[in-house]
């Protein structure tokens, strides 16, 4: 199972120093494009995107985290929230309910 990432630049950079593909998104279209393109490549069972870009499509989004089981879909913080970031082991550990 590999992980997705759809955010802003600097997000989708740092993923990618260790290896995790993604997709830059800025606006509501590049979300939605970037988001359909993770979900139909099935080798991507976690999804993660930044919260500012998830409410961009907000209605999509939800769809996947409360009626479909696969992919996981995880909201991480973005870096203009000024909010309390964790490390990503410690959100879909939240997200999924169980230690990895």
């Amino acid at each position: 199972m590999k992980y997705f990432v759809i955010g802003d630049y600097d997000t989708v950079m740092g993923f990618s120093l260790v290896g995790v593909p993604g997709q830059i998104a800025s606006d509501a279209a590049g979300a939605s494009s970037a988001f359909d393109r993770a979900l139909d490549d099935r080798q991507y069972g976690i999804i993660i995107i930044t919260d500012e870009i998830a409410d961009t499509i907000r209605e999509k989004v939800d769809k996947y985290l409360f009626s479909e089981s696969f992919p996981l879909i995880v909201e991480i913080p973005g870096p203009s929230r000024g909010g309390v970031s964790r490390d990503l082991h410690a959100l879909v550990n939240q997200a999924i309910g169980v230690a990895l």
